[in-house]
């Protein structure tokens, strides 16, 4: 699976294009095959997870970013399901509370991260505030910024600077053994049409649909150019972006699953060895126990 990896791997932000991606590709997979390869994907991962579990030296944040109607909600369910659900922790981010807004735009987030040993699922993330900020800038007045009283006053050197936090901020937890993986959903116009036909034509799907997802679409050059940058801007080695095309979900969770399974053999986790005064506890234990 080194090869899905790889190829939607985006570690150098500079040279990012997203025309480079295509939403509908599934490197040779097939359908049919889907549910027995996610299936061995997601056991294998879960070996993997109650290493991270146990070392307790690590802590792995995922975190989703989509359009609407990509698949974010489903590939969790799917590719997460399986894991041991006391050492993950799943947060959606909506819109900011007022609280929220009496603080920095990361600190919400900060508040939500994993703890070692843990794995944290991020449904959005710090990353909307580069996103939909960047689409509805009037969005930024609610932040009482110094210096930005309207719309005008938000300047590119505003945007420059919030880059570099986040990429500040992604280091520091880097730095301290919180390993990142960012996936943006890449979902095609066409595909997103229907996706949303058939949530307005499915009774039981009507509840997903809103009104303003239209509006939102109208938007989609301003969506892509704001994704563009912000993988552009937040792309490095330490902190990677993957582009997964999510047009066919099936193929979606495919790669989802194997980049969380390679980046947790990469940690090359070993279950902790006890030293010899708790290893000699734990023969007396034992003894005690066949007493019994």
């Amino acid at each position: 699976m080194s090869n899905i990896v790889d190829k939607f791997k985006v570690h150098h932000g500079k040279s990012f294009s997203l025309k480079d991606f295509d939403p509908g590709y599934s490197d040779g997979f097939e359908k049919e095959n889907a549910k027995a390869i996610l299936k061995n994907l997601i056991a294998e991962t879960f070996d993997v997870q109650t290493e991270l579990y146990a070392a307790n030296k690590y802590a792995l944040l995922i975190i989703f970013q989509a359009m609407d109607a990509a698949g974010k909600d489903s590939a969790i369910a799917h590719t997460l399901s399986g894991l041991n659900p006391q050492a993950c922790q799943v947060f959606s981010f909506k819109q900011p509370s007022t609280e929220d807004y009496e603080h920095d735009f990361l600190w919400r987030h900060y508040r939500a991260l994993p703890e070692r040993g843990r794995i944290g699922i991020h449904n959005r993330s710090h990353y909307e505030n580069v996103l939909v900020t960047k689409v509805h800038p009037e969005l930024l007045l609610n932040e009482h910024l110094p210096g930005i009283t309207e719309v005008k006053d938000i300047h590119p050197k505003f945007w420059a600077k919030r880059y570099e936090s986040i990429r500040s901020f992604e280091n520091h937890l880097v730095n301290n053994g919180t390993v990142i993986i960012k996936f943006f959903l890449h979902v095609s116009k066409h595909e997103q049409k229907e996706r949303f036909l058939e949530r307005i034509d499915d009774p039981k799907k009507n509840w997903k649909f809103a009104a303003a997802d239209i509006e939102e679409r109208g938007r989609w050059g301003d969506y892509m150019e704001a994704y563009e940058t912000a993988i552009q801007e937040t792309a490095t080695k330490d902190c990677p972006w993957y582009v997964v095309p999510a047009d066919k979900k099936w193929f979606t969770r495919i790669a989802i699953s194997s980049i969380i399974l390679d980046t947790l053999k990469g940690l090359k986790l070993n279950y902790p060895v006890l030293d010899k005064e708790e290893k000699k506890k734990l023969d007396e234990s034992k003894k005690l126990l066949l007493k019994e």
